[in-house]
């Protein structure tokens, strides 16, 4: 007990009714049950409740959605919850979606390198002509 330093988890809870504007950085899971408008960066887990609200840029380990996402998402797992709609552009490595949840956008990869799938052994495609049949 004593001489121990144990770091113990936190928990951050943005409740109904309040409202950021701007830059947030969460450090540990947190629950949204307001609105965050803006750029957001989470080290854990995040939460979206059913009337929660993010309408910007999320970054984040892992993201449960109950309530709206709106805006470019980059996360290792998304899920859906019945309750919950993410609208805009998503890269993630997995995503689950419930039956009642809904999906509004694109999907992207994280990294989009054309050239390098091709391979180095095709010269690049600097022009196309089309020719017209007589």
């Amino acid at each position: 007990m004593f001489g121990k330093n144990k770091k113990t988890a936190g928990l951050t809870y943005i409740a109904q009714g309040s409202k950021i504007t701007g830059e947030s950085h969460f450090d540990d899971e947190t629950l949204v049950g307001g609105a965050i408008y803006g750029k957001v960066t989470a080290e854990n887990k995040l939460i979206i409740e059913a009337n929660g609200l993010i309408d910007g840029e999320l970054n984040c380990q892992e993201l449960k959605v109950s309530g709206l996402f709106r805006g470019k998402l980059h996360c290792e797992k998304l899920t859906i919850c019945g309750t919950g709609t993410v609208e805009g552009e998503v890269a993630s490595k997995s995503m689950e979606i419930f039956e009642g949840g809904q999906f509004i956008g694109i999907r992207v990869k994280d990294e989009v390198n054309l050239l390098k799938e091709l391979g180095d052994d095709n010269p690049p495609m600097t022009e196309l002509k089309l020719q017209a049949q007589e």
